[in-house]
């Protein structure tokens, strides 16, 4: 179940990623803003992870069907991952 959860995963990350990649402009520079913030972000891989997780979620809860109850233990994981990786982000402020 584990890996049936993990191929879904691995299929929606990207999916879910890439209007986000596809959006930037990769001739312009960066702003001095988003440059200042990127400097001061302490953990920007778990933050992208958790934008990611939640793209992913969205994506699952809009899905045609549920692929024989797959979808909904995906669905299940990720909620748990989105948790997790708040909880680790919390942690670290403390």
């Amino acid at each position: 179940m584990i890996k049936s959860f993990l191929i879904v995963l691995s299929l929606a990350v990207p999916v879910a990623a890439a209007p986000l990649v596809l959006a930037q402009d990769q001739n312009s520079p960066p702003s001095q803003a988003g440059q200042h913030a990127k400097k001061h972000e302490q953990h920007p891989e778990m933050r992208h992870a958790l934008h990611a997780l939640e793209n992913a979620k969205h994506d699952l809860e809009k899905a045609a069907h549920d692929f024989q109850g797959h979808r909904a233990k995906a669905l299940e994981l990720t909620n748990q991952a989105i948790e997790e990786v708040k909880a680790g982000l919390a942690a670290d402020k403390k």
